[in-house]
């Protein structure tokens, strides 16, 4: 009985660490590419690094997803660029470990040309 709580203990303990090694990631579901991506704590204007620039080719297709190395979970604002000179906000993404998140047109707000 001693060494099935072991091995449960253990194999918890490893599931747990695996999810926390592995990154979150930026799932584009616009319909353009994604050429900046810049986060911010909600309510705060602080956004950060580019996050585009950790892709092999500096920018994020459509339907395309971006591991996010060092990202703390939380709920972040996002100031997004696109290949065309497009720029827009988006409010209130909330990100979890390990986890996908998205963003679509319908999540676009304060766009500019």
């Amino acid at each position: 009985m001693r060494a099935r709580i072991g091995g449960l203990a253990f194999l918890l303990a490893t599931s747990v660490a695996a999810a926390a090694e592995k990154p979150a990631r930026f799932w584009n579901l616009t319909s353009e590419t994604v050429t900046s991506l810049r986060l911010a704590p909600t309510g705060t204007k602080d956004f950060g690094a580019d996050l585009t620039k950790g892709d092999s080719d500096g920018a994020v297709d459509h339907d395309e997803r971006l591991a996010i190395k060092s990202l703390a979970p939380g709920t972040y604002d996002a100031s997004i660029g696109f290949k065309g000179g497009r720029a827009c906000n988006v409010m209130g993404l909330k990100i979890e470990a390990a986890s996908v998140f998205s963003i679509e047109e319908k999540d676009l707000v304060s766009c500019s040309p």
